[in-house]
């Protein structure tokens, strides 16, 4: 049984949410720009990618490719380069980074200790950030408050950065974002049908058994208060680091 056939249930105020969530696009489009939408792949990025070209928005996308993505993800990363109306742009680490570390620590250091975790989610992913959103005025995100404890107050609109962003699904749920990709057809990362509600680099990906957190499967092995890798942690200069 698939992510759809398990998940595919729409919330009764479904279609308010979604028009809510065309709005803000809209109104991003024209108040924001240059702005972006930053995409993981995930369920809830491939809804909002999805959105955005079926508004026919002028709202770039980027993908950040880490160097260790699953397979699966770097499949769907070249079948939405080849079918996205909006541009996809695809930043990875620098590669003289990513050798020292690796030649430093180890291939997976990231066992180790939260340090050389967050050290290695770093050059492969906060760096990467801090070039895709040069000059942007804005991003987008798929944020979600249900996702996890630590995402409960997640706003539509984030003005507490000194770039804004935005988190047109914030009030979705899981089963919100697919019944949409039911709905639309929409092309997903078939590790979802595995138990994979949350997708990122794979040494640091696992399923999720029932009942666990949205999250539980990324740095299992960490504390819950630890499992963020950077890119949406509140500092001063978050607009330019997060």
């Amino acid at each position: 049984m698939g992510a759809i056939d398990l998940y595919a249930r729409p919330s009764k105020d479904f279609d308010a949410k979604l028009a809510e969530t065309q709005a803000l696009l809209i109104r991003a489009a024209r108040e924001h720009y240059p702005i972006t939408q930053a995409s993981s792949l995930g369920a809830e990025d491939v809804v909002i990618t999805h959105i955005i070209n079926s508004l026919e928005l002028d709202i770039p996308v980027f993908v950040l490719e880490t160097g260790m993505l699953h397979q699966q993800t770097l499949e769907l990363l070249e079948r939405t380069k080849a079918t996205s109306r909006a541009p996809i742009h695809v930043y990875g680490p620098v590669r003289e980074q990513v050798v020292h570390f690796v030649a430093r620590e180890g291939k997976e250091p990231m066992y180790r200790s939260i340090e050389l975790r967050k050290a290695c989610c770093h050059i492969r992913k906060v760096e990467p950030l801090q070039r895709a959103l040069e000059g942007k005025k804005a991003w987008i995100t798929g944020l979600r408050r249900e996702q996890s404890a630590a995402r409960a107050d997640v706003p539509l609109v984030d003005k507490s950065e000194p770039r804004v962003k935005l988190n047109p699904l914030a009030n979705w749920t899981w089963n919100d974002v697919w019944h949409y990709i039911k709905l639309h057809k929409v092309d997903y990362n078939p590790l979802h049908d595995e138990f994979y509600p949350s997708i990122g680099c794979e040494p640091c990906t696992r399923a999720i058994a029932v009942g666990e957190d949205f999250r539980s499967g990324r740095w299992w092995w960490e504390d819950e208060k630890a499992k963020e890798c950077g890119l949406h942690v509140k500092e001063q200069t978050l607009g330019e680091t997060a």
